[in-house]
């Protein structure tokens, strides 16, 4: 109203506008992905599945999931097949200090099946249904 230039106030919103859109990019990009349950930035999947398989008497690994629980939290739950059906406490034990030191994985859930073909996970990769 000061100059008579109308067109100085819209466009002094668009670049109000843009400079809250360019400043909250990345917390809608960050919120996105948590609320999507996408793999958080940083973990590699291929990584974590084949560090899984090299564990001593684990002959598969399938259905690994690895989301943000929230901005600082992670998991992972996986399915071992491991053939002699041991429970093994120790084994766990390693699994998820390892998955939290090398991963920043911090909460890890695994489900462990012998893989003898009577009572196939519905998962696997060649299960029939």
């Amino acid at each position: 109203m000061l100059t008579g230039r109308l067109w100085i106030d819209p466009l002094a919103s668009l670049v109000i506008t843009a400079t809250i859109i360019y400043g909250t990019w990345g917390l809608l990009r960050d919120s996105m992905k948590l609320a999507l349950q996408a793999v958080p930035p940083g973990i590699d999947v291929v990584e974590v599945r084949r560090w899984l398989e090299a564990r001593p008497g684990v002959e598969g690994v399938h259905d690994v999931h690895i989301w943000a629980m929230s901005t600082t939290q992670t998991a992972l739950t996986a399915h071992l097949v491991k053939p002699d059906g041991k429970l093994d406490d120790e084994m766990l034990h390693e699994i998820s200090h390892e998955m939290e030191h090398r991963f920043q994985i911090q909460h890890v859930t695994l489900q462990w099946e012998k893989g003898d073909g009577k009572h196939g996970c519905p998962q696997a990769p060649d299960s029939v249904v």
